[in-house]
């Protein structure tokens, strides 16, 4: 088959995967079935009846995401695609010359709109003349911010990491950046696509794999569930040893994403059996599913109290928050990421009630209310 790759970048902006967390959560009492093993360069490994893994690799301290290959008529459909960027197209090109060889891409599955999930999704569908297949909230979000691709960084972003303590140094390294990174991280998108919602029964070949609606992390995300097998593809939904980011972001800066999320493992608890193999977009396959998000759902509410505990005893910004947020220190590179963190914590408080702001020369302060 004839390779249609555009340029690409060498090297992504972290600030564009979107899902490597600065919340430490426990992975105790997780067991893994394949222990830490991955499929190497043009591998697929099959996990269970349906369902074969292909590990990307990607730059950064994620390192890779897993895209899962469900068996389907004439060939695989493919979840989640990695970045355009050359290490994830070679990826596939070893295995279109290795274990796909002569396997065609059914369907390009999107669990979400982030980058290292769909980037490379119009390549593989053009590629092999298949479709796109996201849910409405992900497939409009990411178009929305691939066509926005204006130059300079809109005033607007500006405003939100000023209310959120930064200072004009920083915004003025934030406005160097420019504003075109989210569309250079993605092969074009076909214009039209298959929508799935939260409930539908996919027919796959011989399998049928339910869609489960998350929130909070992006605003719509599909997880697929085989229940005869007894598999869930989790995307970034359930992650096995960090949190995924949730953050605000400009489009919503009143939004309450947490309180989202929160509610999202509050679902994916009660629809859910315990004992699912969960096939993560990051990390090696596990079981253990609602340890999992109990761990999840407490971390978050501890933050959550430690962040109310200082505001009662005095007013702060969202970056004064980082010491009782996140277990390691913000430099530049996640920078962006943890102030959406911090924001979103916060305005879980204020939809809760336990928290009111005021805002001064441009800066929101918060404190208990």
């Amino acid at each position: 088959m004839a390779d249609r790759t555009t340029p690409e970048l060498d090297t992504p902006d972290a600030s564009l995967t979107a899902d490597d967390s600065f919340t430490a959560t426990s992975s105790a009492g997780l067991t893994y079935p394949w222990g830490d093993y991955a499929p190497g360069a043009g591998q697929i490994q099959r996990i269970a009846g349906g369902i074969s893994w292909a590990r990307i690799p990607m730059p950064g301290s994620l390192g890779h995401i897993n895209s899962w290959l469900l068996d389907d008529d004439g060939g695989m459909a493919v979840v989640d695609s990695g970045m355009l960027l050359h290490s994830c197209s070679d990826a596939w090109k070893a295995l279109f010359d290795g274990d796909l060889k002569d396997v065609a891409v059914t369907r390009v599955f999107g669990t979400h709109m982030h980058p290292d999930h769909i980037g490379l999704a119009g390549w593989l569908a053009k590629r092999f003349d298949s479709e796109v297949w996201m849910t409405r909230g992900e497939w409009l979000t990411a178009r929305m911010l691939s066509a926005d691709a204006r130059e300079e960084v809109p005033p607007e972003v500006l405003a939100l990491q000023r209310s959120a303590g930064w200072d004009e140094d920083v915004l003025a390294e934030l406005a160097a950046k420019g504003w075109r990174r989210f569309s250079r991280m993605l092969f074009q998108m076909p214009m039209g696509y298959r929508r799935i919602k939260d409930n539908d029964l996919l027919e796959f070949g011989a399998n049928r794999w339910r869609v489960v609606v998350g929130s909070g992390h992006s605003p719509e995300h599909a997880c697929l569930w085989n229940e005869a097998e007894g598999v869930l593809v989790s995307g970034d939904q359930v992650l096995p040893r960090i949190s995924s980011n949730v953050s605000v972001n400009v489009s919503e800066p009143h939004a309450d994403p947490l309180g989202e999320w929160l509610d999202s493992i509050e679902k994916l608890l009660t629809v859910l059996p315990a004992d699912l193999l969960v096939c993560p977009a990051h990390g090696e396959p596990f079981k253990g599913l609602h340890t999992r998000l109990i761990a999840l759902r407490d971390e978050h509410n501890r933050r959550l109290d430690d962040v109310h505990a200082a505001i009662s005893k005095t007013p702060l910004r969202a970056i004064d928050c980082f010491p009782l947020l996140f277990n390691r220190a913000i430099s530049e590179a996640n920078r962006e990421l943890a102030t959406g963190e911090a924001i979103a914590h916060l305005n879980r408080l204020l939809a809760d009630g336990r928290a009111r702001f005021t805002a001064r020369d441009g800066v929101n302060w918060y404190e208990a209310a």
